[in-house]
């Protein structure tokens, strides 16, 4: 489906992870903040280094980022309200 798909081919840096028909649908991808997000994540120190993955670029990046959004916003608590970053 084209909603699942999407690619930038006239980003300076595309292809940024060498896939042949590349997802820019997630170029930043919605995880990030999350530690275990499933990805192919490295870390130094406490830093999060997602320059491996290609879990948010490949053809499967629509479903995978759906299935762990899901999985991720049923953990939370029912209760817990929304926070804002900015005034």
């Amino acid at each position: 489906m084209s909603y699942k798909h999407f690619s930038n081919t006239d980003c300076e840096y595309y292809p940024c992870h060498g896939i042949e028909d590349q997802n820019c649908l997630f170029c930043y991808c919605p995880l990030y903040l999350i530690k275990d997000c499933g990805g192919d994540a490295n870390f130094i120190g406490s830093l999060k280094d997602c320059s491996k993955c290609e879990k948010n670029h490949n053809k499967k990046s629509y479903d995978f980022i759906q299935t762990r959004l899901k999985q991720i916003f049923s953990k939370l608590d029912k209760g817990l309200e929304m926070i804002t970053l900015g005034e």
